[in-house]
């Protein structure tokens, strides 16, 4: 059964996904309308439901509490989001920031205890930007500075301002104007900062647990080819590609992408204690093709480079198909996956890419990490991609995939708490479509899970008719092989072995008999042919055994039924 298309696709925005976060068990996704919707484990009121439920399917974030602010929050249009381990971040078009969720560290931008919905933040008002000075800041006290950007991970928050400047607040690597200080991770609530890169333009950024990853313009504003990766932060893994495992205070240039490099970084993730890099090259080529790098810890195979050692430099994912592009890459917590433009998604790291962790592992012959990039499929041997991807976001343990031009979401992994979003608790070894769209309708909802339930029946069911049929075929492959050894040790005196497959076999497909008989007769030995010798005198004196015991019975038999009819006359 094939996917059904749809009905609402027509270019409804406001039931098409634009943009995807995943923390460590909740996901949000951003709406074309700049509505942001909320899934999965609510504890610490991640969810920004008002409670800490879990949400077993998408459900929408309000901003405002009041109902006299109804039309305060239609007017309220969410244009990017991210989440952290524990919390959620949204940015409005108007450059204000809102958080909400775990709140320990100060990184939803205020003192106090977890906030259960979305929470203005109000320290980026009259700080200026990092480059103003401080009479421009005592000029400017009552405008507020508007944010471009914003990321979170582990437990901090990032912002870029409309100026390239970049701020962090929450459990941070703050760089420090003191190099002698030993690196240690300084909590706060209120966005502070990061003068390291004044005078020049901060375009990307991304951040684990401990460390950040940081794309900055070599002069003052961004020009294509121009980007420098930096890196700062712990570095007990490698996670900062520096070459090392010493932490750092303040940023460093990660030389394999510096401004005399041959490749440009133009997406980049961060797990907990890895990074990953995509890149392409920056004078263009005839065909568009991207390069994936990866580095830091590799204990469950999240590195993809087919071991699980840890690596202080990065190295290029070499088993992943040549000549395509990459659009989009995602770390979770010890897992890794990317989107091909085509639609094909490769993951890898623990638990064969799915990232489900040890707590909820599965057993069987697939059981295991993943140490090199293992192919997603859509829909089982019948369908490897997914139509028109946007992007993957890679949680705790769970992945989430928009595709169809953002009017469809699949997600696999780990489904306790709801974490992915197809009304159901039960972890998935392969995509399933999350409940989306959705609608007050409840003609509608029943549709959706309708739909879920007849596609998720008929991939199992699919599932297991082409796994019987190769069981099968496994069985008749089995004995066809115990036959030959069988045969060719009577033959031969000797076990069969894959060289003794006849060439002809080999490299067309057919067997000329007549021509594979000359050709092992020229080549056998004195030895060989003396036992070929030995076995036809053998065969043929057993078959003339057998032929005369055969007469024999039959001149019996003949003399027997004469002699009955003889008797009965």
């Amino acid at each position: 059964m094939e996917e059904m298309d749809n009905p609402e696709q027509g270019g409804d925005i406001s039931r098409k996904i634009i943009s995807i976060a995943a923390g460590e068990a909740h996901t949000l996704a951003l709406t074309g309308d700049g509505k942001v919707y909320s899934w999965g484990r609510g504890t610490f009121g991640r969810l920004g439901t008002g409670s800490e439920e879990d949400c077993h399917f998408p459900v929408r974030v309000n901003f405002f509490d009041s109902d006299d602010d109804v039309d305060r929050e239609e007017k309220l249009k969410i244009v990017a989001i991210a989440a952290g381990s524990y919390h959620s971040l949204a940015l409005a078009d108007d450059g204000s920031v809102w958080g909400w969720g775990y709140n320990i560290y100060g990184q939803i931008g205020v003192t106090g205890e977890n906030n259960l919905t979305p929470h203005l933040l109000e320290g980026f008002f009259g700080l200026g930007s990092p480059g103003s000075s401080t009479r421009d800041q005592e000029t400017n006290t009552e405008k507020p500075l508007k944010i471009a950007s914003v990321e979170a991970g582990g437990m901090m928050s990032l912002a870029i301002d409309s100026l390239g400047s970049l701020w962090m607040w929450g459990n941070c690597p703050h760089p420090s104007q003191n190099e002698s200080l030993e690196f240690s991770l300084i909590s706060s609530a209120s966005p502070v900062p990061v003068w390291n890169f004044h005078g020049h333009t901060v375009v990307k950024v991304a951040c684990g647990n401990e460390h950040v990853i940081a794309l900055v313009s070599a002069g003052e504003t961004h020009e294509g080819g121009d980007l420098i990766c930096y890196s700062w932060g712990g570095n007990t893994h490698g996670q900062l590609g520096l070459g090392h495992k010493e932490n750092m205070t303040n940023p460093k240039i990660i030389e394999a992408f510096n401004l005399e490099s041959r490749l440009e970084i133009y997406d980049i993730a961060c797990g907990a204690f890895h990074t990953a890099l995509l890149a392409k090259r920056k004078k263009p080529t005839e065909s568009l093709e991207s390069l994936c790098w990866t580095f830091g810890l590799g204990d469950n195979g999240q590195l993809g480079h087919g071991t699980t050692q840890s690596l202080p430099s990065p190295e290029i994912v070499t088993e992943l198909p040549k000549r395509i592009f990459l659009v989009s890459i995602g770390c979770g917590l010890f897992h890794t996956s990317v989107v091909s433009s085509e639609g094909e998604v490769w993951s890898w790291g623990m638990e064969k890419g799915l990232g489900l962790c040890p707590d909820a592992r599965f057993t069987g012959p697939d059981a295991g990490d993943a140490l090199s990039p293992i192919l997603i499929p859509r829909n089982g041997l019948v369908d490897r991609k997914f139509p028109e991807p946007l992007e993957v976001a890679c949680g705790g343990a769970h992945t989430v995939l928009v595709g169809d031009g953002g009017f469809r979401v699949w997600s696999w992994g780990r489904g306790r708490s709801g974490v992915l979003g197809n009304r159901g608790t039960h972890d998935c070894y392969s995509p399933a479509l999350v409940s989306w769209p959705l609608s007050n309708n409840s003609v509608d909802n029943e549709y959706i899970e309708e739909k879920n339930s007849l596609e998720n029946l008929e991939s199992e069911k699919r599932f297991s008719e082409v796994m019987a049929e190769m069981n099968l075929l496994r069985s008749k492959f089995s004995v066809m092989e115990r036959y030959a050894s069988v045969l060719h040790g009577s033959i031969f005196g000797k076990p069969f072995q894959e060289e003794d497959i006849p060439v002809s076999l080999q490299n067309s497909g057919t067997f000329d008999i007549g021509k594979e008989w000359e050709n092992m007769l020229e080549s056998s030995d004195q030895r060989k042919l003396a036992r070929l010798e030995m076995f036809y005198r053998d065969m043929l004196a057993g078959v003339k055994d057998k032929l005369m015991k055969r007469r024999i019975y039959e001149i019996v038999h003949e003399c027997i039924k004469s002699n009955t009819d003889k008797t009965s006359e």
